[in-house]
């Protein structure tokens, strides 16, 4: 086994293994993401994992709504993330399973600085 599967078998505060915990910050974006946020009380893996979906969500959210307002060509954009982000989604879903911390770009950044100064 690799180290990076073996830290995941870890457990984490909620009971769950660190990478189903992971997994499941990105089922329902920012719900999913904050409930986790606010659970967790050990695991840097689940708190990343939990930053990077609020963020991620909320980007993408804030993306759509803007694009909302632009007519025609902000539409037909809109229409391309939608697909963008449910492959992205599978791809982080399956990373956290596998007990992977893979950064975005930028938000991976923010999330794991994030995770790492939390204090509990």
């Amino acid at each position: 086994m690799t180290q990076e599967v073996e830290e995941s078998k870890k457990k984490s505060s909620t009971g769950m293994d660190e990478n189903i915990a992971g997994l499941l910050t990105y089922v329902f974006g920012l719900i999913t993401g904050i409930l986790f946020l606010v659970l967790e009380k050990d695991s840097k893996f689940v708190k990343f994992h939990a930053w990077q979906s609020i963020i991620v969500s909320a980007a993408i959210i804030v993306l759509n709504m803007i694009l909302g307002f632009i007519p025609i060509i902000g539409w037909l954009v809109s229409l391309l993330i939608a697909p963008l982000s449910f492959i992205l989604w599978l791809f982080l879903l399956y990373q956290a399973y596998m007990g992977k911390r893979f950064k975005l770009p930028i938000i991976g950044k923010i999330a794991e600085e994030q995770a790492n100064s939390v204090i509990k």
